[in-house]
């Protein structure tokens, strides 16, 4: 079912082609795939702890063993080549790196993402290293974690670490995945680990993090890296255009999820109007003079990881959305149309919205689609997966990028999420996002419709024509 508030022509669409040297690829991240929860000397992480915590997670699931990409690696890499994607965005575990999170790095964790690194070069796939993606170790956690200054220290460490191994072969970094998330759910909606709810940890978090970023951005360029982050940006939609009520709601969430980070990376230091939210949350004692100098590093790439809108509207009496504080007396609507297994909705057009929106208000550095998918029920009928909702979706929002390349945005390439089912945090295995699918018990993988489809659009560059 289509509907008319996606801005894509979806009746008759037009063969597309993209700009010569635009990168196609996937993405995943180390705690979903990994597993080798207690090999090779890797340590505990806070997910490790959350996911065993009854309760916390869909049906007690856990990434203790989720595709055991740790040990198939080398067939992972092997399927990658065989589908021709050109770059692999990964995530390193901080606790493979430095078990307790500090101190002397653990030889055999720095080996593993060696082979992976020189398995993918071995199939030309480009590595794209991620260095958090939300797995702090379970032993910096115990001394506060993202709450504690010394944290952002601790990663500029770790990556340093990283970088100087893997550093003359991955030239692409990206320090950062969603620290929006990683902050106000893991610390104020509590639905993430660490799984606490505390809004005046959760600004301290988002400080402590950006300030991460910043201090390793700094470093990691001069040592010759190409650096970027990876932000989740959200289109916020006022639900009626004409109520300035719902516009000042939309405007204040827009600054909460999207603002506070940009605004304080590209240069323009901390909103206003979040530092107001904040000082009403335990206050602002966590920012010091010159921090928000160090936050915005120059960076050379900025990571779009997109998959829905948010619809917001004036509600007087509402309590604050929990991962959103500070949002009291508005409301969180659905977006009409179609949704996806997740019950988020699907909307392309929003995503040509916030690239042109990027592009417009934070100029000159080039955007990568560093995350983009949907989850599906997928239907299995023999040795194939047939997954048409996902090829649709994926078609749509390609689709929705190139109008956002003809608009002028300077985007370089699109990761899709994800390369293969796994650990979908919260939700545990019930919800399926690959290109791949992935049989829990035998951990057999079976390219769906959706992977053999993209390998064709990477083959093409580009998209053929639909009707």
């Amino acid at each position: 079912m289509r509907t008319a508030h996606v801005a894509v022509d979806t009746e008759q669409q037009p063969e597309l082609r993209f700009p010569d040297g635009f990168v196609w690829g996937a993405a995943t991240a180390a705690y979903q795939i990994e597993g080798g929860a207690n090999a090779g000397g890797r340590g505990p992480s806070i997910w490790d702890t959350f996911s065993h915590t009854p309760g916390r997670v869909f049906d007690g699931d856990t990434g203790d063993v989720a595709c055991d990409h740790y040990h198939r690696y080398p067939a992972d890499a092997e399927l990658m080549g065989r589908l021709g994607l050109q770059s692999y965005r990964f995530s390193v575990s901080w606790p493979r790196i430095q078990p307790g999170g500090t101190g002397q790095a653990n030889p055999a964790g720095l080996d593993f993402y060696d082979r992976l690194v020189d398995a993918l070069l071995a199939r030309g796939i480009d590595p794209i290293a991620t260095l958090y993606h939300w797995d702090l170790p379970q032993a910096l956690e115990d001394r506060g974690g993202w709450t504690s200054r010394d944290t952002a220290h601790r990663f500029a460490e770790y990556a340093g670490i990283v970088h100087e191994r893997l550093g003359d072969r991955v030239t692409t970094w990206l320090t950062l995945n969603e620290p929006w998330c990683a902050a106000f759910l893991g610390y104020a909606a509590g639905i993430h680990a660490p799984g606490h709810r505390d809004p005046a940890c959760a600004f301290a978090v988002v400080h402590h993090l950006l300030l991460a970023h910043g201090v390793t951005a700094n470093a990691l360029r001069s040592a010759g890296a190409r650096i970027g982050i990876a932000v989740n940006p959200a289109h916020i939609r006022p639900a009626d255009r004409g109520s300035a009520g719902d516009v000042a709601a939309a405007d204040l969430v827009d600054t909460l999820h999207n603002r506070l980070f940009l605004d304080t990376l590209f240069g323009r230091g901390y909103p206003a109007d979040a530092l107001d939210v904040a000082e009403r949350h335990g206050g602002i004692g966590w920012l010091r003079g010159g921090d928000e100098r160090s936050i915005a590093a120059t960076i050379d790439l900025l990571g779009v990881n997109y998959y829905s809108p948010t619809v917001v509207a004036s509600k007087p009496g509402e309590p604050a959305n929990p991962a959103y504080p500070g949002t009291e007396d508005i409301v969180f609507l659905p977006a009409p149309g179609p949704v996806t297994a997740m019950g988020w909705p699907i909307d392309p057009g929003s995503l040509t919205e916030i690239l042109v929106r990027l592009a417009t208000d934070y100029p000159g550095v080039p955007l990568w689609i560093t995350e983009n998918g949907a989850a599906f029920d997928d239907e299995r009928s023999g040795d194939t997966v047939i997954d048409h909702q996902r090829v649709e979706y994926l078609e749509d929002h390609l689709r929705a990028v190139h109008v956002a390349l003809e608009r002028g945005v300077d985007v370089r390439g699109y990761l899709v999420w994800s390369l293969m089912d796994n650990f979908e945090w919260a939700e545990g295995y019930r919800r399926r996002f690959g290109i791949v699918h992935v049989d829990y018990e035998t951990q057999a993988r079976t390219p769906k419709a959706s992977a053999l489809w993209y390998s064709d659009v990477i083959g093409r560059n580009g998209l053929g024509g639909r009707r």
